[in-house]
């Protein structure tokens, strides 16, 4: 390519525009969340925010050390000082009455904050007294929280031994009272408040005790003799919280403006002493005309929130929630601030206390300790709230004027919506989300509230928990309760958003009748379909594996009310509503019924061909487990379920794999239920694939292919399938011998009967090899593909017996297909299904056979009547054999030796001397024998060695294996949409985003590519033959495809491709496309190759493969994969599978050994439509023109057909071209403007036809046996490749420009006969796959690029 070119910056800039648009109109396919995440629901965070132990304080000691008018000793007091008790001065009344009248106030401020608890009062007590005090208080509390209120201020302060003071009888003298007995007499959980000087040493004495009677515990644990050891354990004082008024060595503050228990006003009156200490701030002279005196006029209740008085607490407790939920540990926060309602209270009260006492010197200390909070900017808010309030006061006491409610909580959602709208993807949490919870009480503010906090929890599940933390959890369930219309939308985002991150919430949501609130929501026509939608999924919650909820939800009419909408225009509410309903009847037989009743599966089935695949899965689960309830059977509900099961079995080709996962588990319930019938089908099947031989041309030394003696029906004869295994390229002989290591440790050191040819089978290697559930199947893949299609020969229902219903046959035949299914999870889901069933079968008739027979010794093939029997004596017969040698030597390759469950016929069995121990006499218990004539399969669910589980347990066990292990995890899936952000901006729509950037650099160089190449093909190319790149391919090479824009091309062999980098000449990938052995890739196409490609493979089984991440340094990844088409059996001449893709409509064509052109919508991920070739021989070409709706197809017979597929099945062949006389090998559809057909046959003829007329307008002749062909879509040129060793390209004239024989190089050796060839669709280049394993690309004359 021409450098100058490649990195001129002049480009014309509108031209490469315009032709830019051009991608960006292009849909992608494939790309959903289904095709690129994993199929399961997010991890669960683990949910601290419920509180597991919710704590009342019930009881309430005050004790008063006051002595009113004797001060103690050890304080001088100033003069004047501070007096205020309980805002009483103590010396205006005599001082018993002062005593009595500040401990009723005390008692009554503590009681705004908690007016249920015992309350008791201790005025100048004695030891004594409060022994008993206390001592009857926890009595009565029992495990309740205790609050233990000290005021020392008529006492000397507490000493450095841990003592505090009280009085002896006659007020003689202090008595020291120690800590540590208050600890014993108060026990745990408890409260202490102490105000009084030097009030931190208390704190500290408080927790030595505490840590000396652990230890002192510890000890007697160890001694039996020690005193404390029969005692009965004393509480731990881990729980007990200590709030102290100052540091261990301060005083308390003496100003004469402020009461005397400033700490005590702080925690109890905080309203009150916060506008006081605000009147004596400095800042206070900018409010006129406030005093003191006004300040206890201010009007209203503390509780109303509508008064002045009620607003300022309500913002108070906003704002030290709000500090204490920001500054604190969450766990501490929750414990102190969620748990007890008066501790919260007083901990709330506790941050204003810091604040004031650290103005006067006075530093708080509360256990467990808390960061400082005095200088949050948070009391900047305070302060200007009181401030707004206080300022209106002189006119509203003497004008009366009304008062102006604060702008404070509308303040705080302002700030809480510039953080959401503002803020960067990584932030810290917002300040204000506990204001945004106190909101919510207001009806003013409630809308916004929750519109702001729905935007919060939409920024995922951090959020949500975060939200849960700080207790909206309660606020939200209440508002259920209130009938306003306008709170519906939000309420239903809000709950959807805590269900999906938290599905325990259910049970509140049932105990507080919140489903109702949902259930009018779906019911309401005129709400939206997307909160129809929530409202749909939060039930889906309730009623998820919650028998509670199912049975309100039922009683309020949820299956009527889901049932109308399974029609609703809106997918995603179609998914839920189909969702919710599998969810309601599973394993809940009345919702079953009632679902009967209003015919609900015949409702479903119209979802079953829905245009979304999830809805179809949906409805799939649905049905599934409609009919997988376990109650007692009738002939009604078998019909039932007999009919929803064969409408389920039309799903067996659907084209997305999530659908045929959910089919195989919808399946698996069925065949629970059933498990008899399917355990005689089994059998039968079991029998009929030992008795037809597929003949094995290829493998004829092989032993095992002898016709058994019964006269078979003739079958094709079909490639050998003895050896194909198909496991992914990783599954090298290492991991055989892994798994076979497992196998060999058997009861009695011999070897397994199982070879490793029915074992490591399955369809994917990761999922069967080395893990534990499964280190054998019984049914090994090849056996069971053989099953499969061996049994659409046999007159199996004949053999059944007429009697037997056919529905279980076919089940079984669906399963069978499943089995076989091109995408690995579904074949491992349905593997499991069918060995299950297959080792109930075996087990069940073995069983019954050591009955009949008593001994059994090795006899004659068995008669119809124990079914089974063979299966055992073959095996027997192949284990005596090996016996001998345990490990010689690596274990034979998959299929090399013969057992009765791998694919070959088992022979008569030969008696070879006696067997290493006599024949085993089973006990009247019937235990299954597990002497060396049986072979024992390892039983997934076995309770050891040499006994199978009783009967009951086995049903039960065996019931678990498949319902346990059979989940596809697609509701969860599908309800991580809720929990992930829903308004953001996807990233592809976000133009500064790494995805769309690197999507913009695509298309321009998409558009480099169309230009340049452009060029050159305009000046005329007129030569090809300057090979570029040579390089030995792993395989032989069988298809080729260059990717159009960047300089990589897929080679494919039989059942792997290799990507090399043609520039660079080197090897960038090489994977198994894990197709059977007996079929080969016939068709590659690059989807999307002007993004993000995805590489498509066709098999000639009619599979359709799909993936990603290749030829870069990921592993490649199957995106999907689906049976294309279902009955092409592989022949050796065939035409394989063709496949022609539409970029521009996601359709893609695919035809080939069947009599059909079959269009795929890969949106829809389903068949839109069969086109009848009207031919007998196979498809070898298809090419369509979107523009025209045309396709044309090429066939085996040599005619060229044309169809326009606008028109119904009969008239859309609009023309037939039968002028070639041999197989075509190549129709080509060109695009406008020309608009015409070329097409070429094996014997060289190259015909141009114009569709409007009957016959060709330009016939040119090239060479004779061609094997391959392809033509340039832009260069007019063709190249044809010959059994003969050559290539020669062709102009549109029909003249030679290039004939290549040799390879370039030293050694020059000839070409080998050409498997394959393809033009790149832009380039001259040309890319040549030959049978020697070579792989050359030839391109125009350098000066040409």
């Amino acid at each position: 390519m021409d450098a100058e070119l490649l990195h001129s910056p002049v480009v014309g800039l509108a031209e490469e525009e315009e032709v830019d648009m051009t991608d960006w109109n292009l849909p992608l396919a494939f790309m959903k969340k289904r095709h690129t995440e994993k199929i399961e629901g997010s991890k669960a965070l683990a949910q601290s925010w419920r509180m597991k132990d919710r704590m009342k304080t019930v009881s309430v000691a005050l004790v008063l050390c006051l002595n009113v008018g004797v001060d103690p000793p050890d304080v001088v007091k100033t003069s004047p000082c501070a007096r205020l008790e309980c805002w009483i001065d103590p010396l205006s009344m005599s001082p018993q009455k002062a005593l009595e009248t500040i401990g009723a106030n005390l008692q009554k401020q503590y009681e705004n904050w908690q007016p249920r608890a015992r309350y008791k009062q201790s005025l100048d007590p004695t030891v004594d007294e409060v022994k008993k005090l206390c001592t009857s208080l926890r009595r009565n509390a029992k495990e309740e929280r205790v609050l233990f209120h000290y005021n020392g201020h008529g006492v000397p302060r507490p000493t450095v031994n841990g003592e505090i003071w009280v009085f002896n009888k006659n007020y003689t003298q202090y008595i020291p009272l120690s800590i540590y007995d208050l600890q014993t007499w108060m026990g745990s959980p408890s409260i202490f408040v102490y105000d009084c000087s030097n009030a931190g040493i208390i704190v500290k004495s408080f927790k030595q005790f505490a840590l000396q009677r652990e230890q002192e515990l510890e000890v007697a644990a160890i001694n039996p003799n020690h005193p404390l050891a029969q005692m009965p354990l004393p509480p731990s004082m881990k729980n007990c919280i200590q709030l102290a008024a100052c540091e261990a060595n301060e005083l308390l503050p003496m100003n004469p403006d402020l009461p005397a228990d400033l700490f005590t006003s702080c925690l109890t009156t905080p309203i009150k002493i916060a506008l006081r200490w605000f009147c004596m701030q400095k800042s206070a002279k900018l409010v006129p005309g406030v005093t003191l005196d006004l300040i206890e006029k201010i009007p209203g209740r503390l509780n109303d929130r509508r008064t002045p008085l009620g607003e300022l607490n309500w913002i108070f407790t906003a704002i030290t929630d709000t500090i204490a939920w920001n500054v604190l540990p969450r766990d501490l926060f929750q414990k102190l601030f969620r748990q007890d309602l008066l501790v919260a209270s007083l901990f709330r009260n506790f941050l204003l206390a810091e604040r004031i006492m650290r103005s006067y010197n006075c530093t708080p200390v509360s256990s467990p300790r808390l960061p400082p909070t005095y200088m949050h900017a948070m009391w900047q808010a305070w302060d200007l709230a009181v401030d707004i309030c206080l300022s209106q006061l002189p006119t509203i006491i003497e004008e009366g004027t009304a008062f102006r409610h604060s702008p404070f909580f509308a303040e705080q959602l302002t700030a809480f919506q510039v953080w959401l709208t503002m803020g960067v993807e990584n932030r810290n949490p917002p300040e204000q989300l506990p204001i945004v919870l106190q909101v919510l009480l207001s009806q003013v503010h409630r809308l916004r509230a929750l519109d702001l906090l729905g935007r919060f929890l939409d920024l995922g599940p951090w959020a949500v928990s975060l939200a849960l933390s700080v207790g909206i959890f309660p606020y939200v369930l209440k508002l259920l309760q209130s009938s306003a219309r306008e709170l519906r939308p939000l309420l239903v985002f809000i709950w959807a958003k805590i269900l999906a991150v938290d599905s325990s919430c259910q049970a509140d949501l049932v105990k507080d009748n919140g489903h109702k609130y949902f259930l009018s929501v779906l019911a309401d026509p005129y709400m939206p379909a997307e909160h129809r939608t929530m409202a749909v999924f939060i039930l889906a919650v309730i009623v998820n594996n919650y028998n509670t909820g199912q049975e309100a939800c039922l009683q309020g009419n949820l299956i009527a009310i889901c049932l109308e909408q399974l029609n609703d225009p809106h997918p995603l509410l179609r998914q839920w509503v189909a969702i919710c309903l599998g969810r309601i009847w599973q394993n809940f037989d009345s919702a079953r019924w009632c679902g009967v009743r209003d015919s609900a599966h015949e409702k479903l089935y119209s979802l079953l061909s829905d245009p979304i695949p999830e809805v179809r899965c949906a409805a799939v689960f649905a049905l599934g487990t409609f009919v997988g309830n376990s109650a007692e059977r009738t002939d009604h509900s078998t019909t039932i379920d007999h009919n929803v099961a064969m409408m389920l079995a039309q799903l067996i080709n659907d084209g997305s794999p999530i659908v045929r996962k959910e089919l195989v588990v919808a399946l698996s319930h069925l065949v629970v239920q059933y498990e008899s019938n399917f355990c005689t089908v089994a059998l039968q099947f079991i029998e009929e694939e030992k008795n037809y031989a597929v003949p094995s041309p290829a493998n004829s030394t092989e032993t095992g292919n002898v016709t058994p003696g019964r006269d078979s029906p003739a079958i094709p004869r079909l490639r050998s399938v003895n050896s194909y295994t198909n496991l992914r390229a990783a599954t090298t002989a290492r991991t055989l011998n892994k798994s076979l290591q497992n196998l060999n440790l058997n009861e009695e050191g011999g070897p397994a009967a199982f070879s490793p040819g029915n074992l490591s089978t399955s369809s994917s290697a990761s999922s069967t090899l080395g893990s534990p559930d499964n280190d054998e199947y019984l049914l090994s893949f090849e056996t069971i593909d053989k099953m499969r299609r061996v049994s659409s020969y046999s007159s199996l229902n004949s053999l059944i017996g007429v009697s037997f219903n056919s529905v279980y046959t076919q089940i079984w035949r669906v399963l069978l297909h499943l089995a076989a299914d091109p995408f690995p999870d579904v074949s491992d889901l349905a593997m499991k299904v069918l060995n299950s069933i297959a080792y109930k079968a075996t087990l069940n008739a073995r069983t019954q056979r050591i009955l009949d027979s008593g001994s059994l010794t090795q006899s004659a093939p068995a008669s119809p009547t124990s079914k089974g029997t063979l299966i055992h004596q073959a095996g027997a017969s192949h284990r005596s054999k090996r016996s001998s040698s345990p490990s010689s030597g690596s274990p034979p390759m998959p299929g090399a030796s013969s057992s009765s469950l791998t694919n070959e016929v088992p022979k008569p069995p030969v008696r070879e001397g006696p067997p290493s121990r006599p024949p085993y006499t089973p006990t009247l218990g019937g235990q299954a024998p597990h002497s060396q004539q049986f072979p024992r399969t390892r039983k997934m669910f076995d309770k050891g060695p040499d006994q199978t589980a009783e009967d009951g347990d086995e049903t039960a066990a065996h019931r678990n294996f498949i319902s346990v292990s059979l989940q596809t995890g697609l509701c969860d899936w599908s309800a991580k949409y809720f929990a992930q952000p829903v308004m953001k901006i996807p990233e592809e729509h976000d133009l500064e985003s790494q995805v769309r950037k690197e999507r913009e650099w695509r298309f321009l160089r998409n558009a480099r590519v169309r230009r340049q190449s452009q060029r050159i093909t305009q000046r005329g190319v007129t030569r090809l033959d300057d090979q570029i790149f040579i390089n030995r391919n792993p395989g032989v090479p069988s298809v080729v495809k260059f990717h159009p824009f960047n300089p990589c091309i897929a080679v494919a062999d039989k059942d792997s491709i290799c990507f090399w980098d043609w520039e660079k000449g080197e090897r960038l990938d090489y994977f198994y496309n894990g197709n059977p052995r007996y079929t080969r890739i016939t068709a590659m196409e690059y989807l999307n190759g002007h993004d993000c490609s995805l590489l498509l493979t066709a098999t000639d089984d009619g599979a359709l493969r799909i993936w990603k991440n290749f030829a870069d340094q990921r592993n490649p990844e199957m995106v999907t994969a689906w049976q294309g088409l279902s009955d092409m059996l592989p022949t050796t001449r065939g035409a394989g599978m063709v496949v022609d893709w539409e970029q521009e409509t996601g359709l893609l064509m695919t035809s080939g050994d069947v009599r059909v052109i079959r269009i795929w919508d890969t949106e829809r991920e389903m068949k839109v439509q069969d086109i009848p070739t009207g031919a007998d021989s196979c498809v070898t070409s298809l090419s369509c023109d979107p523009q025209r709706s045309l396709v044309a197809a090429g066939l085996g017979d040599g005619s060229v057909r044309v169809y326009d597929r606008r028109m119904g099945p009969n008239e859309c062949r609009v023309m037939t071209y039968r002028e070639h006389g041999a197989w075509v090998v190549k129709a080509h559809l060109q695009k406008e403007p020309e608009g015409h057909i070329i097409s070429v046959s094996v014997n060289g003829d190259v015909r141009y036809f114009d569709p409007r007329t009957p016959e060709s307008i330009n016939i040119l002749q090239t060479v004779k046996g061609l094997t391959a062909l392809d033509i340039h879509p832009q260069a007019n040129l063709f190249a044809c490749g010959s059994m003969n060793q050559f290539i020669a390209v062709y102009n549109s004239n029909g003249d030679v420009i290039s004939n290549i024989k040799y390879y370039d190089g030293f050694m020059g050796q000839r070409i080998g006969a050409i498997s394959c060839l393809a033009f790149h669709p832009y380039w001259p280049h040309l890319a040549v796959g030959s049978n020697d394993y070579y792989m050359s690309i030839y391109s125009a004359e350098k000066r040409l690029r």
